[in-house]
């Protein structure tokens, strides 16, 4: 075969198979999943990359948890009635935060009913997303969650039937359900728990919170992301003005152990950025949302901090959930420019975005 037939064969064969359609993602390769008019609060993607989020409480729109079904479009979940007049009824989502897609197709939401001029009884629901019928509710009372809680950030164990819920209210907590039993409690004055005396600052200010008399003060959230491992052994948190990653046995949750037992056996994993959300993958490394630098920082499973991306439209990094791969899906918010944390009027700007990330790792939908 003369070599210029060869060169043929061979074009041929480049131009049939192209390299570029076998190529994953470059590790930390963004992309944007949708733009909206409407600010996400927290997004969840299923198995098969179908894309929900709440509307974050601080900024309402029309609904409060959507299906993306387009670039820059969206549809109620489950249905109009649960997106009705938030207080116009017990079946009605009031301000959604925390969501979470199951190994079942479960959407499971944390529905802490503040920022209201009536605040409404927090609750814990689940939906099928295929039927988009409800499939599980607990209505939290005043001993888990007592006034001034803020239930905002949950993990799932679907298998055992327990759902972890991170309240950075007044008192900041941990609060179990046992979805088996219908049994709650709470976890709380532990020091990893509580946020550090640290200055959380985005876009160049130093984020505010409403204090005493409603003067403005130096925003000081605690416990806020809360991530579990793969075989559910083990429950991550960490406080959103804090620089640690903490770790404690799911198993003393599950078993009832007191407090004091809890607390004993909480440790440090490793450092963090100052976060809203986070992400834990099958091999034990945690995707934490970095707010100060507008990006996701990675936790590996060997104690070491690195950037896993930085992006300018970052701004406000929210949450965090694994979909289908290693796809790390965030919504990107902007809370920052809202008056509660800013006290002068709202500055931010649409769209409001929700951006998916390749992690090159292998990701967990469901955790």
């Amino acid at each position: 075969m003369t070599s210029f037939r060869m060169f043929l064969l061979a074009a041929a064969a480049t131009i049939a198979c192209p390299v570029l359609a076998t190529e994953q993602p470059k590790v930390g390769q963004v992309e944007i999943v949708a733009e909206l008019d409407i600010t996400p609060g927290n997004v969840t993607a299923s198995r098969d990359g179908r894309v929900f989020a709440s509307i974050h409480g601080m900024r309402r729109g029309p609904v409060q948890m959507i299906e993306i079904t387009g670039r820059n479009a969206y549809k109620a979940f489950p249905d109009a009635g649960w997106n009705a007049r938030p207080g116009s009824g017990p079946d009605v989502l009031n301000t959604p935060h925390g969501v979470l897609i199951d190994s079942r197709d479960w959407l499971w939401v944390v529905d802490h009913g503040n920022w209201m001029p009536n605040p409404q009884s927090p609750k814990l629901v689940a939906f099928d997303i295929n039927t988009r019928k409800p499939t599980y509710r607990f209505d939290f009372d005043a001993a888990v969650a007592p006034q001034g809680q803020i239930l905002q950030d949950l993990a799932v164990d679907a298998e055992r039937g327990f759902v972890y819920v991170a309240d950075c209210g007044l008192d900041p907590a941990i609060v179990v359900v046992d979805t088996k039993t219908g049994k709650a409690r709470r976890f709380s004055g532990h020091a990893s728990l509580a946020s550090e005396n640290v200055e959380l600052v985005v876009e160049g200010k130093p984020l505010l919170f409403p204090g005493a008399g409603g003067r403005m003060m130096p925003a000081r959230v605690g416990i806020n992301p809360i991530t579990l491992s793969a075989d559910g052994e083990t429950l991550f948190f960490g406080s959103m003005n804090g620089t640690s990653w903490y770790a404690v046995p799911a198993r003393l949750f599950r078993e009832g152990a007191d407090d004091a037992a809890i607390g004993a056996a909480v440790r440090r994993v490793g450092p963090k950025p100052l976060s809203d959300g986070a992400a834990t993958d099958a091999e034990g490394n945690h995707f934490i949302t970095n707010l100060s630098e507008n990006g996701i920082d990675r936790l590996g499973s060997d104690g070491r901090l690195q950037p896993l991306v930085r992006d300018p439209r970052f701004l406000w990094p929210d949450n965090a959930h694994f979909g289908p791969d290693s796809w790390l899906y965030v919504a990107v918010n902007q809370l920052h420019r809202n008056p509660i944390f800013s006290g002068a009027t709202d500055a931010g700007q649409p769209p409001y975005l929700i951006a998916r990330i390749w992690t090159g790792t292998r990701g967990q939908p469901g955790r």
